[in-house]
C-alpha cells in the first residue's frame, strides 16, 4: 500500500494532483460482480486537521459526476469546489473543528481506478474490462480509505444524489462506523423513470461512432458529442417543469425573434447545449456508463429480504434526510419512505423539505 499523487496520463483523462492510496495485491476490492479488483488506487482530498482521538471526521461522498475536489479549486475546470461554500473555516462544516475527506470514487475518471486507468493485464485502458462497479463497491473502498487513516468512527457521513447513496450503504454496511448520517436528494433505490433516463444517456455515448465499443483511447478520439447529449438528457431530470419553467419559460436567447431554424432559439436549449459542451472537458465516457449503472443497480431494500427497515435494524446511528421540492430525479416521496422505514427501525431521524 502506497500514497502517491495522481497524474494526467496519456490514456487518461485530465487528472487533477491528488493524493492516492494504493493498493497492491496483498489488498485486493471485493467486487459486487463476484471478481477481486487489484491493484486498485483512490484519489482523495483532505482539508482541516485530524484530531489525536481521530473522533472528528467527516466523510463527503460526491454525487455522479463530481469529484474528490470539494472545498478548493479544481484544477481541471479552475472552478470552486462544488460545496466551497460549506466546507471550510467558520462555515458550516468547520475545518478548523473538522478533518473532512472526499475521495474519487471507484470507476471515476479523477485519480482512482476506473475505466481509464491502466489494465495491469494487457497495458491498456480498462475500458468496458473493468468489472461493473456498485455503491457497496464503492463504500468498500471508502471504508479502506478511512482504515488508511485510523479513524475508527466517521463523525458524519453526508452527501447528495449518488453521494446520498453513498451514505446510506455506509449507514447500513457499517452502522458502528458512523455517528450521523446526512442523505441529501437521495433515493434508496433507483426508479423505473431514472433508470429509463440512464438508458437514454448510455445509448448517446454507444451510439457515437468515436466510442469503438469503449476502446476510444486506442483511435485518439473520446465520443464527446455522445457523452454532450447524455448530460442534456440527464439536466433534463435535476429541475421540475415548473422549476425549469420559472427559470426559462419559453424566453428566446440573445434574440428578439425566432430563426426558423435549428440554432437555439430558447434559452432552455442554449442551457442544455452549453452543459452538455463543458461536461466533456472534465469526463469520461466509459465512467459515465459505469457510475450511471452503479445507480441504477442500488437497492438497498433488496439486499435485505425487500424490507427496508431491516437494512438499518438496530443502528444507532443518527440521521438527518433533506429533499428539494423542485427535485425530479429524487422527489420528496423518496426520502420520506427511507425516514418511514428509519422510524420503523427505531431509528433516531429528521427530515427536511426545502422550498426551491
Amino acid at each position: 500500500m502506497a500514497v502517491l499523487r495522481a497524474r494526467k496520463t496519456n490514456n487518461e483523462v485530465d487528472q487533477p494532483s491528488s493524493p492516492v492510496l494504493r493498493f497492491g495485491s496483498d489488498k485486493p476490492l471485493k467486487l459486487d460482480a463476484g471478481t477481486l479488483l487489484s491493484p486498485f488506487q483512490i484519489a482523495y482530498q483532505t482539508y482541516g486537521t485530524l484530531n489525536d482521538a481521530r473522533s472528528n471526521a467527516i466523510l463527503v461522498c460526491h454525487a455522479l459526476t463530481g469529484d474528490q475536489h470539494v472545498a478548493s479549486t479544481n484544477p481541471v475546470t479552475g472552478k470552486p469546489g462544488w460545496w466551497e461554500v460549506l466546507i471550510g473555516p467558520g462555515k458550516i462544516i468547520d475545518t478548523n473543528r473538522f478533518f473532512v475527506i472526499c475521495s474519487n470514487v471507484i470507476g471515476g475518471c479523477l485519480g482512482s481506478t476506473g475505466p481509464a486507468s491502466t489494465n495491469p493485464a494487457t497495458g491498456k485502458p480498462y475500458g468496458l474490462d473493468l468489472p461493473i462497479i456498485t455503491i457497496r463497491d464503492m463504500v468498500r473502498a471508502q471504508q479502506m480509505l478511512i482504515d488508511h487513516f485510523g479513524i475508527e468512527k466517521l463523525f458524519c457521513v453526508l452527501g447528495g444524489s449518488m453521494g446520498g447513496m453513498q451514505v446510506l450503504e455506509w449507514a447500513s454496511s457499517y452502522p458502528e462506523r458512523v455517528f450521523s448520517a446526512l442523505p441529501i436528494a437521495t433515493g434508496a433505490r433507483h426508479s423505473s423513470q431514472n433508470i429509463a433516463f440512464h438508458e437514454v444517456g448510455r445509448q448517446a455515448v454507444m451510439a457515437d461512432p468515436d466510442w469503438h465499443g469503449g476502446k476510444y483511447f486506442e483511435h485518439g478520439k473520446r465520443p464527446e458529442k455522445g457523452l454532450a447529449v447524455a448530460r442534456m438528457a440527464a439536466h433534463i431530470t435535476y429541475l421540475s417543469e415548473a422549476a425549469l419553467h420559472r427559470k426559462f419559460g419559453r424566453n428566446l436567447q440573445d434574440r428578439e425573434a425566432l430563426t426558423f431554424g435549428f440554432d437555439a432559439d430558447f434559452q432552455i436549449e442554449s442551457y442544455l447545449r452549453h452543459q452538455g459542451m463543458t461536461f466533456v472537458d472534465r469526463f469520461d465516457a466509459n465512467s459515465y456508463l459505469y457510475m450511471t449503472r452503479s445507480m441504477d443497480y442500488f437497492d438497498l431494500a433488496a439486499d435485505h429480504g425487500g424490507r427496508l427497515a431491516d437494512a438499518f435494524a438496530g443502528t444507532k446511528t443518527r440521521f438527518c434526510l433533506v429533499s428539494f421540492t423542485s427535485d425530479w430525479l429524487f422527489p420528496t416521496e423518496e426520502s420520506r419512505s427511507i425516514v418511514h422505514a428509519l422510524n420503523a427501525a427505531g431509528a433516531s431521524v429528521s427530515f427536511v423539505e426545502i422550498e426551491t
